[in-house]
């Protein structure tokens, strides 16, 4: 069986989607998703049939003292397609602002996790995984971009390497 990367990201909005100081945030969305729909290794993201994911309400416990949760789930070919994207330029640009929009979180907010390739995860999969996330720290079921695991079928053998540690992909923003 062959395997694909699922990756969910959530941030907690510091005011509402409409408002004049995520403006900026908002008229990104189009150009930063067809970027992502065209780079080498994309498979699919979540969206609804405006092409976003702005309306899809998950991650509620995470609001704190926000106005809301965004959600960015998509599945890729393999770790290093996901990366290529995430500390690519225009993405980088993009997560440079981050503080101008969204409220800090404490705990983890992004987790990776590997599905049967051409499985759609649900946002009820990628809690669970990001609660794992939380409570596990980085395991092969739920893991980061910069301390990720191989695919099932590629597991390591016993005795061989597990966990793959990326120094140099931090956001650095």
């Amino acid at each position: 069986m062959q395997y694909d990367l699922a990756q969910v990201n959530i941030a907690r909005l510091a005011a509402d989607l409409d408002s004049p100081q995520l403006a900026d945030f908002v008229s990104a969305l189009d150009p930063v998703n067809a970027l992502a729909d065209a780079a080498p290794g994309f498979v699919w993201r979540l969206q609804t049939e405006d092409g976003n994911a702005t309306d899809i309400v998950a991650f509620e416990g995470d609001q704190g003292d926000g106005v809301g949760v965004i959600t960015n789930m998509s599945t890729w070919r393999d770790v290093d397609s996901l990366a290529a994207f995430v500390f690519g330029p225009m993405h980088k640009a993009i997560m440079r602002r981050r503080r101008e929009w969204f409220l800090p979180m404490r705990e983890a907010y992004t987790v990776c996790w590997w599905v049967p390739a051409g499985h759609r995860p649900s946002v009820s999969e990628a809690e669970t995984r990001l609660r794992i996330l939380r409570a596990e720290g980085p395991t092969p079921e739920a893991f980061t971009i910069r301390r990720h695991f191989p695919a099932p079928d590629r597991a390591p053998t016993v005795g061989g390497p597990g966990a793959v540690e990326r120094e140099d992909w931090v956001c650095g923003v």
